[in-house]
Order: structure tokens, then C-alpha cells, then sequence
């Protein structure tokens, strides 16, 4: 389907961007946003029964140029949208490749929300494709120790 995502989202990653004007109250800037309508792909998962988890059911949306999940939607048991979170991508000339920016959660019940990867004021941004990556890394044993 289509919907408007965050998508070429430069403007909130230049290194000028103070968090005291992107971080507002209820809610991330909207003036450092940018959207794009797109195919996505919706992705629904529900919780099977005789199991417990936080989340009765979510929704991913895909997008279907990238392949990111860039938005979702997470609802308790009762069947009620608790929260959704998104996630401004943009692409890393660097890199040829699209990359995960900043990304906002929110908890619809509370009125809260969490900021997650910001970087804006950071001396130097994400160091992308640096190589050291292993195999090994990426196996259950490295996954069961990483809480360590």
C-alpha cells in the first residue's frame, strides 16, 4: 500500500541540528522531518494463542524501494494501538547504501517518547563499513554473551 514515510531524511542529521530544537515535548521537531509517500509492504504478526508477550500484535511497514522497516505499529493484548514507533532513513553516498538514522518511539498511553541513534551533536557521526566485523560475531554464542 501507500503511505507517507520518513524517508531522505538529511535535514535531521546534519551536524547542526542541537537536540534543544529537535527535542520537543510530546514529540520530535516536525520542521527537521521529512516524508515521502511510498509503497510499503505491511507486514502483521499476531501473538499465537497460549503464549504471553508484551505485544498482542504488530505491524511492520516495509518499504519497498529499501527494504527497511521504517515504521510500526505495536498493539498491547487487548487489541489497542499502544505504540508506534519510525525510523528516518537516508542514503550513504559513502556507502551506496541506505542507512538507519534517528528513530523515534512513542508510547500512545503515556504521551511519552524515546529518541534513539541521534548523533546530530556528536563530534563525528556513525563510522560506516569500517571492515571489522567477523562471522563469528553473528552466532548464537556471541548473541548469549553480549548481556555480559
Amino acid at each position: 500500500r501507500q503511505m507517507y514515510i520518513p524517508a531522505n531524511a538529511y535535514k535531521i542529521h546534519q551536524p547542526t541540528v542541537k537536540y534543544a530544537d529537535l527535542l520537543k515535548k510530546n514529540h520530535a521537531n516536525p520542521d527537521f522531518m521529512r516524508y515521502e509517500l511510498r509503497r510499503v509492504w505491511v507486514v502483521e504478526g499476531t501473538l499465537k494463542k497460549g503464549y504471553r508477550h508484551l505485544y498482542g500484535k504488530r505491524v511492520l511497514f516495509l518499504d519497498e524501494d529499501t527494504g527497511h522497516g521504517v515504521a510500526t505499529d505495536l498493539y498491547d493484548t487487548r487489541g489497542t494501538l499502544w505504540q508506534h514507533a519510525f525510523v528516518n532513513d537516508y542514503y550513504a553516498f559513502d556507502l551506496k547504501s541506505w542507512h538507519t538514522g534517528s528513530a523515534f518511539y512513542h508510547d500512545l498511553q503515556s504521551g511519552s517518547y524515546l529518541a534513539y541513534n541521534l548523533f546530530q551533536e556528536r563530534p563525528l557521526g556513525p563510522i560506516l563499513n569500517k571492515g571489522d566485523m567477523t562471522p563469528s560475531m553473528f552466532t548464537p554464542e556471541a548473541a548469549r554473551s553480549s548481556g555480559n
